[in-house]
C-alpha cells in the first residue's frame, strides 16, 4: 500500500472523530433550543467567543469519553508494531492484519507505537483528573474560605496563614517532592486524600443541615442517606489493598485507582486549593456587607445558612468563571508533570509524556510531540475563551 497524501490523511482523521462531530451537533442543537431555559449555560450561546471556547472543550471531552470506549482509536495505544518506529503520518503497516486499520494516520513514536491513538488516549487521563481534582480543590476552598471571611479574627489569620504557607512554595518543586517514590513510599499523598477527599462530606452534610434545619423530620434520613453513600465512595477513594490506608475489604472497594494517578490527583487539589480559598474568602468579605445579608441575620438565619445559602450563590458568577480558569491551569500541569516524567506511569498515554518522548528527537521528527502539544494548546485555548465567554455573560446579569 501506498503512505496516504495530507488531504487523504485529513478527511481519515475528520472521519474517525465521526462520534464527536455528532455529539457535539446534537448538544449544540439542543442547547440552542432551549438556551432561555438554561439559565447563565444557556446565555452561553449568546457570545461567540464563549461557543468558541465551549466547542474546543466539549470537543476533548467528547474525544476522551468515546475513546475511552474504542469508538476513535485505530490502534492499542501501547501496541508497538515492528518497522513503525518514527515512521511520518500516513504511513502504511507493513503487513497489517485482516481486520486490522491500514496505516498510521499520525505517524509513529519512536517505540513504534501509534501517536494518533496515544492522543485520543491522553484526552481520556484529563477528562477524567482535571475536572474532578479542580472540583475537589473547589470543596476545599469553599469549606474552608466562607468561615474565614465571614467570621474574619484569629479563624482568618489562621487559614490564610495556612494558604499563604502553600503558595509560598514553587509549584513545581512541590509536585516534585509530593510525587517522588520516596515521599510516596512514607504515605504523605495517601494521608493527605485521607485529610482533603473529606471535605466534599463536610461541604455536603453543612449544606443539607443549613437548608432543612427547621424540618427535622425530612433532614435527618436525607442526611443518614446521602452521607452515608458519600461516606462510602470517600473510604473506597482512600481505601488501596497493600497501602498504609486500608480501610475497606475488597467487596466494598469499588475504585481501583492506581497509585500514580491518585498522587497526582491528591497533588492537583492541594496545590489548587489555597488559591480558591483566597478567592472565596475574598468574595465572602465583600458580600457579607449586603443588604440581603443584613436582612438574612435579621430573620435569625444561622451563620451556615447565610453563607451557604445566601452569599455563596450570589459568588457563582466569579467562581465559575474561575472554576474553568482552573481546569485549564490543572490541565497544564498534567501535562508538565508528564511531561518531567512525574506521577504518572511511563507508558501512560497523556499529553505531557508523549511531548516529553518526542521532544527527544524534535529536531529530526516533529510528528510524535506535535499532535499532543496542539491537543494541550487548543483544550487550554477552549477553556480560556469559556471562562471569558462566561465573564461577559455574567456581568449581563
Amino acid at each position: 500500500m501506498e503512505p496516504l497524501g495530507a488531504f487523504e490523511i485529513f478527511t481519515r482523521i475528520v472521519y474517525q472523530f465521526t462520534s464527536v462531530w455528532v455529539a457535539l451537533i446534537m448538544l449544540y442543537a439542543v442547547s440552542i433550543a432551549f438556551k432561555r431555559r438554561l439559565g447563565l449555560y444557556g446565555k452561553l450561546f449568546d457570545s461567540p467567543i464563549g461557543m468558541i471556547g465551549f466547542g474546543l472543550v466539549m470537543f476533548w471531552v467528547f474525544t476522551g469519553i468515546f475513546g475511552a470506549l474504542d469508538l476513535i482509536v485505530t490502534f492499542d495505544p501501547l501496541a508497538q508494531i515492528s518497522g513503525m518506529k518514527n515512521e511520518p503520518p500516513g504511513t502504511p503497516l507493513p503487513s497489517p492484519d485482516e481486520g486490522q486499520y491500514a496505516w498510521y494516520l499520525l505517524g509513529g513514536d519512536n517505540l513504534a507505537r501509534d501517536v494518533f491513538s496515544r492522543m485520543v488516549k491522553g484526552a481520556w487521563v484529563v477528562v477524567q483528573i482535571a475536572p474532578l481534582a479542580t472540583v475537589f480543590a473547589f470543596m476545599v476552598g469553599i469549606t474552608l474560605g466562607l468561615p474565614a471571611g465571614y467570621y474574619g479574627g484569629r479563624l482568618d489569620t489562621f487559614l490564610s496563614f495556612l494558604a499563604n504557607l502553600i503558595l509560598a512554595f514553587p509549584v513545581i518543586l512541590l509536585f516534585y517532592l509530593l510525587v517522588t517514590p520516596e515521599i510516596v513510599a512514607t504515605g504523605v499523598p495517601a494521608y493527605m486524600a485521607t485529610v482533603l477527599f473529606v471535605f466534599p462530606i463536610i461541604f455536603t452534610g453543612v449544606l443539607l443541615n443549613s437548608r432543612y434545619y427547621t424540618q427535622p423530620t425530612f433532614r435527618t434520613p436525607l442526611l443518614i442517606g446521602v452521607l452515608g453513600v458519600m461516606i462510602w465512595l470517600y473510604l473506597s477513594l482512600i481505601s488501596a489493598a497493600g497501602t498504609k490506608v486500608n480501610l475497606l475489604p475488597g467487596v466494598l472497594d469499588i475504585f481501583d485507582i492506581p497509585g500514580g494517578i491518585l498522587v497526582v490527583f491528591v497533588s492537583v487539589v492541594f496545590v489548587n486549593s489555597p488559591t480558591v480559598f483566597r478567592i472565596v474568602r475574598g468574595l465572602t468579605m465583600d458580600i457579607k456587607t449586603r443588604d440581603y445579608v443584613a436582612a438574612a441575620q435579621t430573620r435569625g438565619e444561622g451563620p451556615w445558612y447565610i453563607m451557604l445559602w445566601e452569599i455563596l450563590p450570589n459568588a457563582r458568577g466569579p467562581l465559575i468563571v474561575d472554576f474553568c480558569l482552573r481546569i485549564g491551569y490543572t490541565t497544564i500541569l498534567l501535562g508538565t508533570l508528564g511531561f518531567f516524567g512525574l506521577g504518572l506511569p511511563p507508558e501512560s498515554p497523556d499529553w505531557g509524556s508523549t511531548i516529553n518522548e518526542g521532544r527527544k528527537l524534535l529536531s529530526i521528527y516533529l510528528h510524535p510531540a506535535l499532535p499532543p502539544a496542539l491537543a494541550l494548546l487548543s483544550l487550554v485555548l477552549g477553556l480560556n475563551l469559556l471562562a471569558d465567554g462566561l465573564r461577559e455573560e455574567s456581568l449581563k446579569d
